[in-house]
């Protein structure tokens, strides 16, 4: 995913975490965290500093915080009065892949793109130079595209891929599994208009390298990602986006799960395609 350090959480002296006797292989958390989050720094200023593309926008802002489910038979869920709940907008049902297209022309349009995109370009597939190709290219308009393909091959070097313990092709060793994802918290349309629009997703990321041998664990980081859209081809897309830290609530009292764990977690649950 786009990432970036976790920032750090206040000292209550009323928040305990228990760890497992020897997570990941002998590492300590703490030396996992601190190692991952460098790692985690260098890519989300890389990849921050490639995506400063101006982008005018105007417009009321709306405000929404949701997740879409859809019955048995198709149907969506129904619109409450609770800010929580879904909106009767149903998902899209078009994808360009694995991609989610054909976004509503409208700001609950423009706010499930910006949490699916997050999704998106979230996921470890921006660490295959072919996967990513496609994500920019069908995400970005053309000229956003055009700008970050050549600087974004730049940043996901070979040696940089090393760094984080994968092969030049972004896959991680036999018998680890790498985790990237963006799971989407909420979404607010700072700016609508017919043809733009200014959308921040809050999200939790997760990031690390779940394995017996990874001194980079799993960890979790809290971002708002900002998107400015273009209504371009009969879609949404990115003309330019930046990160932001938090708003990172205290950690609970949970104790950090096994490599294996986590690895089969990662294979058994899969992700969404939400809506506003």
């Amino acid at each position: 995913m786009s990432l970036g350090d976790e920032p750090g959480y206040p000292e209550t002296g009323h928040t305990r975490t228990r760890l497992p006797d020897d997570p990941y292989g002998g590492a300590s958390r703490r030396g996992g965290r601190s190692s991952s989050r460098s790692l985690v720094t260098v890519v989300g200023v890389v990849v921050l500093m490639m995506r400063a593309i101006a982008c005018a926008n105007c417009g009321e802002g709306q405000t929404n915080y949701w997740a879409y489910t859809t019955t048995p038979n198709g149907g969506g869920s129904q619109p409450t009065t609770s800010p929580t709940s879904a909106t009767g907008t149903k998902p899209v049902e078009t994808k360009n892949g694995d991609i989610p297209t054909g976004f509503a022309h409208s700001s609950q349009g423009a706010q499930s793109a910006a949490a699916n995109y997050a999704v998106t370009l979230g996921s470890t597939g921006m660490f295959n130079t072919d996967s990513r190709h496609r994500i920019v290219n069908a995400l970005y308009t053309s000229a956003a595209a055009g700008r970050l393909q050549t600087a974004m091959d730049t940043a996901y070097s070979a040696s940089f891929l090393s760094k984080l313990g994968l092969d030049a092709n972004g896959n991680a060793p036999k018998g680890s599994t790498f985790v990237s994802r963006t799971v989407p918290v909420g979404t607010t349309a700072e700016q609508y208009a017919d043809s733009n629009a200014k959308v921040s997703v809050w999200y939790v990321g997760l990031i690390g390298m779940s394995g017996t041998s990874s001194t980079n664990p799993v960890t979790t980081t809290w971002k708002t990602w900002t998107f400015d859209l273009q209504w371009a081809d009969g879609d949404w897309k990115i003309s330019a986006d930046t990160q932001k830290d938090g708003p990172a609530p205290v950690p609970g009292d949970d104790q950090a799960a096994a490599s294996d764990q986590i690895s089969k977690a990662v294979e058994q649950y899969g992700g969404f395609t939400y809506a506003r």
